[in-house]
């Protein structure tokens, strides 16, 4: 062999062998991605191919050498068209002149496709067994209404509905993000970040309790809505140690650090405990005085609360209810001292909108979609949802009604706390 020969050969596989290297993809996946560059450059070059035939490329993966070549197709696709046989026994070398320069700028931009392609399809697989994670992630840009985080070696995408409610995200802020999953979107597989999910809650107190860390804490169950309130029960598996106080840390240190990454949200950490009337009793905390009744079937509870604990038992657009049944697994139903239902909730509604009766699917997401979960938040930014295309007007008049009574309760309960600044 020469040396010219040697020289051209070394250097074809050193630039390969870089770029694998570099980009963190097989070798394979590039010299495939050359192949269908030379085709489609070939194709350029010539128009119209014969349907008879099949293309491919020959490459010498030593010398970077590659010619194109014809066969007559011998197989397709009954549905598809696509050929799937070809006879390489008479393939014929049909490389035109000239073809290495002209094909060059062509090749080159589709090889690039080809390595961002891969590079991403591989950033996807690392990031596959990182699912349920924490990291901390710097905001890149806005993609309308979703929000584009660097969380490493790839981007994060966080759709509205990942978002915490009243948090606003600006260029180069850093958060702590869940990794949900990998999704499939038109773009092709995206790794989905959450700032809503409830297990973030739950890793943010493995990474600052060392006894949720080492099992001898366990977080039983957890109830969010993100950016406002979470509870969650908490038990010991080893005696002799406090759950609810680990949790806490000595002068409140640890639920502090969990509080602040979550931008001030509530966190109520309450005991866990077998007895379904003081588990309920500690979800629907900070009301006293309460007298729980369980329905026989284990499923419903009658709470019975003071006139002066109702408002804090119910919660601030029902809040507190609606986190104690979602916790507890309890439909809770709150009646007054005189036996007035005040509050029925399932344990299945996400946000205050899922009270309001007569909201359909459609004004459902887009509510969620712009933050407008709670009847402060309509309130506040009528404007968004009032002159908005995509709901009906039968729609807008049933949300508009329950402003107007929202507002009129404000306006005679001045000294009340205001819900738009929670």
């Amino acid at each position: 062999m020469s040396q010219t020969q040697s020289v051209i050969r070394t250097e074809f596989a050193a630039a390969i062998a870089q770029i694998a290297t570099e980009r963190k993809i097989a070798p394979e996946a590039i010299f495939e991605g050359i192949r269908q560059a030379l085709v489609s450059a070939f194709r350029k070059q010539i128009g119209e191919l014969q349907d008879e035939f099949y293309y491919y490329t020959v490459l010498n993966e030593e010398t970077g050498e590659a010619k194109i070549m014809k066969a007559p197709v011998l197989e397709r696709d009954e549905e598809t068209e696509e050929i799937t046989k070809w006879d390489e026994s008479k393939a014929v070398d049909v490389t035109p002149a000239g073809f290495g320069r002209i094909a060059a700028q062509t090749a080159k931009q589709v090889i690039l496709q080809k390595i961002r392609r891969s590079e991403k399809d591989q950033i996807i697989s690392d990031y596959q067994d990182k699912v349920g994670d924490v990291i901390t992630a710097q905001v890149l840009r806005m993609d309308g209404r979703a929000v584009i985080m660097d969380i490493g070696r790839g981007h994060g995408y966080m759709p509205p509905e990942e978002q915490m409610r009243g948090e606003f995200y600006r260029l180069n802020q850093r958060f702590a993000v869940l990794i949900k999953e990998i999704s499939e979107t038109v773009r092709g597989k995206v790794i989905v970040v959450s700032r809503a999910d409830k297990k973030l809650v739950e890793k943010l107190f493995d990474r600052e309790v060392p006894e949720v860390a080492s099992g001898a804490v366990v977080i039983s169950a957890i109830a969010r809505e993100a950016g406002v309130r979470t509870k969650l029960t908490v038990r010991s598996t080893q005696e002799g140690v406090d759950p609810v106080g680990s949790c806490v840390g000595q002068r409140g240190v640890r639920v502090q650090r969990v509080i602040e990454e979550l931008n001030n949200e509530k966190v109520d950490i309450i005991p866990h405990t077998e007895d379904p009337v003081k588990l309920l009793q500690g979800a629907l905390a900070p009301a006293e005085n309460l007298l729980i009744e369980i329905s026989p079937d284990g499923k419903q509870a009658l709470v019975t609360a003071p006139d002066d604990q109702l408002s804090l038992a119910i919660g601030r657009g029902g809040q507190n209810v609606r986190l104690a049944a979602k916790l507890t697994g309890y439909q809770i139903t709150i009646k007054s001292a005189a036996g007035t239902v005040q509050s029925q909730v399932t344990g299945k509604e996400e946000y205050e909108i899922d009270t309001f009766e007569g909201i359909i699917p459609e004004t459902r997401a887009f509510l969620i979609e712009n933050k407008l979960t709670t009847i402060g938040d309509l309130a506040r930014f009528k404007d968004k949802w009032f002159g908005a295309k995509e709901l009906t007007m039968e729609q807008k008049e049933l949300l508009n009604v329950r402003v107007s009574a929202f507002e009129k309760e404000e306006l005679a309960n001045p000294r009340r706390i205001n819900p738009l600044k929670s």
